[in-house]
């Protein structure tokens, strides 16, 4: 039997639009991700809904070597990590076909990254 490996599904998409949902909405969002997890099973490893990116503090390089902490996320851009998933799967194929059934992908504006983890050697 091989190894299983490691995958985080990154959950991308517009915030505005993301915050802008209804009731109804956020309740199928919902159902989405209880049928997702549903269907991925133990390949679940871990995962989370992040808070707005307004609560995001990052930190930057300098020179001198100090981290810079500053307010706000690192890049400016339309869309945000909205969440993540840590799945076990036995190769990207499958951990594509479980990244498929999340419910962002109904929406234009969201998306899934899927990245391998390094383990360490």
């Amino acid at each position: 039997m091989s190894e299983m490996a490691k995958y985080l599904l990154l959950i991308y998409g517009n915030e505005q639009l993301w915050e802008a949902r209804s009731p109804e909405e956020i309740k199928d969002l919902h159902a989405g991700h209880a049928a997702f997890a549903a269907a991925a099973g133990d390949a679940i490893l871990g995962g989370h809904e992040l808070e707005s990116s307004t609560t995001a503090t990052s930190l930057r390089g300098t020179v001198s070597g100090r981290p810079t902490p500053t307010d706000g996320t690192f890049l400016e851009t339309k869309e945000v990590l909205g969440g993540y998933y840590l799945v076990e799967a036995p190769d990207l194929d499958a951990a594509i076909a479980l990244a498929e059934k999340l419910p962002e992908l109904s929406a234009a504006h969201s998306g899934v990254e899927i990245r391998p983890i390094r383990e360490a050697s």
